[in-house]
C-alpha cells in the first residue's frame, strides 16, 4: 500500500489501522505531530506512548493539565515549586525525572516547543496553555527521540489544539465550569469554540479558555484568558496551507511554602499575600503540506512567539519584593521531505528535516524596598542562541518487522552578556544522536517493540555565567533503552514496558557556593515497569455499558555520583497507580477513580525527618477517590450536564517547596464541580 493520505485531518492514534499487521500505514496524516515514517497509530507504535483524548480528559473530572497527567502511566506531577497548584505553571516529571517546571521533556503544542526559550530556558515556570482548548494529549516516553529536542530525555509530550472541522457548516460549543472547594476558595472556567469548512476551501476555527477565581490556598487568585484563530487553506486535493495566530496571559497569586507549625496551625493560609506570578504569550505560526505523489511528501512550517513572564516574591525579612520581570522572542522554521520506495523485499520510508530556532531575550532583576518604595538598580542579562538541527530516518517494513533506524545532529551557539558587570559568556556545542526502534507485529492485536535513544540537554542561560576554560560545561546526554508489548482489540487495550535510563553528565549546581555555580557531575540511573490495562465489556452481555481500567508504575530512580551516591533521586515516588470504573446506561454516565503514590523524598540526601521550617523531610504517600455523573438530554446529545467530586474523603497531603519560600504545600481539598456544556 503506497498511497499517502493525502489530506485527511484526523490523528491516527486510536488504533484504528487495518487489521492487518502487514498492511503499511500511510506516510503521512496531516496533524499527526510525529510526522512522516513513523507509525500514526498508537497500536503499532515502537515505544511507550499514551494518548488521552478530550472525551477521557472530561471523563477524569480534571481541572487541571496536572491532573490530567498524573493518571498517564511513567508520569509524576511533583509540584515542588512556589507556584504549584497555580495555573501558570507546568510541573511534569517522566520516570523519576525531575517535575519542577518540566525541564527534561520537549513539550509542544500544535508540534511547537511551548518553552519560551527551548534551548536557553526549556523550564515551564510559564506555560501558555489551558486544558479546555486541548483535543488530545499525546505522551511518547520513549522512541521516536531522533526528530525532537532538544531536551527529550523524558520524553516528547504534545498538546493538540481543537482541530477545524472538516465538514462543511458552522459546529461549536460553549462550557461552564464551577469548581468550589472545602476549604480555600472557588473559581469559573469557561471555553468556547466554534469552526467551519467553507465549500471555497477555507476552514476556520475560534478557540478560547479562561479562568477567573481562587485556588484551595487563602489568597490564590487566578484569572486566565487563552484564545487562538485555526485557519486551514485547501490549495489542492494534495496541498494546503494552515496557520494558528494566539495569544495568553494569566496572572496568578502564590502564597508559598508553610513551616510545620504553621501547617499544623491552618494549612490553607497565606504567609506571602504579596507573592505573585504574571505572564502573556503572543505567537503565530504557518504551514505547507504537499502530497507530491503517492510516495512523496513535502512540509515546511515556520513560527514566532513572543512571551513576557514576571515574579515578585518577598524575601525571608519582609523588607524587600524582588522582582525579576523577563522577555523571549522565539523564531522557527522546520522543512521536512519524505520519500517512499521499495528495495527488494522491504518498504523504506526515508524522512530528511531539518529546524532552525533563534532565541532572543533578557532576564532583569531589581529590588524594591517596601517601607519607602524605592528601588534598586537593574541588573539585567541579554541571551542569544541560535540552534541548527538535522535529522534523517528510516522507517523500514520487512514483512511483520518495522526497523527505525534515525540520527539528529544539533550545533548550539549561545550567548549571555552581563550589562551590569559587562561580562560575556559564550559556548559552541555539537552533539549527534542516533537512535533505533524495532517493532514485531504479531498479529493484528499484538505489537513488541523495542528500542534504543540517546537525548541531550544544552547549556542553558543560567548555568553560562559558570562556563570557564576551567570549567567547560558540556552538554546533558542520556542513553534510554525500552522493552514493552502492546495488545489492543475491540475489548481490550493493555500495555507494559521495562526501561532503563542513564542519565551521566548532568549538568548541576554546587551547594554552598554564590553566585550559583554549574558543572557536569550530577549522574543518575533510572529503570521501572509501567502498565496499563482497559476492558470494555461487550455490548450484548449482561455487563454492558461497563469498562474497568487501571495502570500502575514502578520507578527507580538513583543517583550515581557524589556523597550521595545510591540514594533516591529526590521528589519522584517509586509506586504509583490508578483505577477506575464508568458505566454508561441511557444518557448517563458514571464514574469512579482513584489514584495513590507512595512516599518520597525532598532532598538529595534522602532527609527522613523534618526540619521545623517543612523543607527537608520525608514526603508521606497518599491516595484520592474521584466520582462524576454526567447526563446527556435526550434528543439533544449536544447538551449535557456533569457533576462530580474530586478527592471524595477530604485526604489531607502535601508536598515541599524548595524555592526561596521552602516549606510544606497542602494539595487540593475536596472539591465538588458542576459544568454545563451545550453544542451545535
Amino acid at each position: 500500500m503506497l498511497a499517502l493520505s493525502g489530506l485527511a485531518q484526523a490523528q491516527q492514534t486510536d488504533g484504528n489501522s487495518s487489521d492487518n499487521p502487514l498492511v503499511l500505514d500511510s506516510v503521512q496524516v496531516t496533524g499527526n505531530w510525529l510526522g512522516s515514517g513513523l507509525q500514526n497509530s498508537v497500536k503499532n507504535f515502537p515505544g511507550a506512548r499514551t494518548v488521552v483524548r478530550k472525551e477521557d480528559i472530561d471523563d477524569t473530572g480534571a481541572a487541571s493539565i496536572g491532573d490530567v497527567m498524573r493518571r498517564i502511566p511513567g508520569v509524576q506531577s511533583t509540584d515542588n515549586s512556589g507556584t504549584a497548584g497555580s495555573a501558570i505553571s507546568l510541573n511534569i516529571g517522566v520516570r523519576g525525572l525531575t517535575g519542577r517546571y518540566s525541564p527534561r521533556s520537549t513539550v509542544l503544542l500544535d508540534g511547537i516547543p511551548l518553552a519560551v526559550a527551548p534551548y536557553g530556558q526549556p523550564q515551564l515556570s510559564f506555560a501558555p496553555v489551558s486544558l479546555n482548548n486541548i483535543e488530545a494529549i499525546d505522551v511518547v516516553r520513549g522512541g521516536g527521540a531522533v526528530r525532537y529536542g532538544p531536551q527529550n530525555v523524558g520524553g516528547i509530550i504534545n498538546f493538540t489544539t481543537r482541530s477545524i472541522p472538516d465538514t462543511a457548516g458552522v459546529t461549536g460549543d460553549a462550557t461552564l465550569r464551577y469548581n468550589n472547594f472545602s476549604q480555600g476558595g472557588h473559581n469559573e472556567q469557561y471555553s468556547a469554540f466554534i469552526g467551519n469548512q467553507l465549500d471555497n476551501g477555507l476552514g476556520v476555527a475560534l478557540l478560547y479558555s479562561g479562568m477567573d477565581g481562587s485556588e484551595w490556598r487563602t489568597g490564590s487568585n487566578e484569572k486566565v484568558n487563552d484564545a487562538a484563530i485555526k485557519l486551514r487553506y485547501k490549495l489542492s486535493p494534495n496541498a494546503e496551507i494552515y496557520g494558528k495566530v494566539s495569544y495568553y496571559d494569566v496572572n496568578s497569586k502564590t502564597p508559598g511554602g508553610l513551616t510545620v507549625a504553621q501547617y499544623n496551625a491552618d494549612p490553607f493560609q497565606n504567609t506571602r499575600p504579596t507573592d505573585f506570578w504574571s505572564g502573556d504569550r503572543k505567537g503565530a505560526d504557518i504551514g505547507y503540506l504537499n502530497t507530491l505523489s503517492a510516495t512523496q511528501e513535502f512540509e515546511v512550517k515556520a513560527y514566532y512567539n513572543e512571551s513576557f513572564r514576571q515574579s515578585v516574591l518577598i524575601n525571608a525579612a519582609r523588607t524587600q519584593l524582588a522582582h525579576q520581570p523577563r522577555n523571549y522572542q522565539v523564531l522557527g522554521l522546520e522543512p521536512r521531505y519524505t520519500q517512499r520506495f521499495a528495495l527488494g523485499a522491504t518498504t523504506n520510508d526515508v524522512t530528511v528535516g531539518y529546524r532552525y530556532l533563534r532565541e532572543r531575550g533578557d532576564d532583569n532583576s531589581y529590588n524594591e524596598t517596601i517601607r519607602t518604595g524605592a528601588l534598586s538598580a537593574v541588573s539585567t542579562f541579554v541571551n542569544a542562541t541560535d540552534a541548527h538541527s538535522a535529522y534523517i530516518d528510516d522507517r523500514i517494513a520487512y514483512g511483520a518487522w518495522r526497523v527505525t533506524p534515525g540520527v539528529r545532529f544539533e550545533h548550539i551557539s549561545s550567548e549571555r552578556d552581563d550589562l551590569t558587570a559587562h561580562q560575556g559568556f559564550e559556548t559552541r556545542n555539537n552533539k549527534s544522536l542516533p537512535s533505533l526502534n524495532i517493532a514485531y507485529l504479531l498479529n493484528p492485536a499484538l505489537t513488541l517493540f523495542t528500542n534504543y535513544t540517546t537525548s541531550f540537554g544544552p547549556v542553558q542561560n543560567l548555568q553560562l555565567n559558570s562556563q570557564t576554560a576551567a570549567n567547560p560545561l558540556k552538554p546533558e546526554l542520556a542513553k534510554t533503552a525500552e522493552v514493552g508489548a502492546r495488545w489492543k482489540t475491540r475489548e481490550v487495550s493493555a500495555e507494559i514496558t521495562a526501561y532503563k535510563l542513564r542519565f551521566d553528565n548532568q549538568i548541576i549546581q554546587v551547594p554552598g557556593i554564590t553566585p550559583a555555580t554549574f558543572q557536569n557531575i550530577g549522574a543518575t540511573h533510572h529503570d521501572g515497569i509501567e502498565s496499563a490495562i482497559d476492558y470494555t465489556f461487550d455490548d450484548a452481555g449482561a455487563l454492558a455499558g461497563l469498562n474497568l481500567f487501571a495502570n500502575y508504575n514502578y520507578t527507580r530512580a538513583i543517583q550515581k555520583s557524589g556523597t550521595t551516591a545510591g540514594m533516591d533521586v529526590p521528589f519522584y515516588s517509586r509506586n504509583t497507580g490508578t483505577v477506575g470504573a464508568r458505566y454508561r446506561v441511557q444518557a448517563w454516565t458514571f464514574n469512579l477513580s482513584g489514584s495513590q503514590q507512595s512516599a518520597q523524598f525532598s532532598d538529595t540526601a534522602n532527609t527522613v525527618k523534618e526540619s521545623a521550617d517543612g523543607g527537608v523531610g520525608r514526603i508521606p504517600g497518599f491516595r484520592v477517590l474521584n466520582a462524576q455523573v454526567n447526563w446527556k438530554m435526550p434528543g439533544k446529545p449536544n447538551f449535557d450536564v456533569m457533576v462530580g467530586v474530586n478527592n471524595l474523603s477530604d485526604t489531607r497531603y502535601y508536598t515541599r517547596n524548595v524555592d526561596g519560600n521552602a516549606g510544606r504545600m497542602v494539595g487540593s481539598p475536596r472539591m465538588a464541580y458542576v459544568e454545563l456544556r451545550a453544542g451545535f
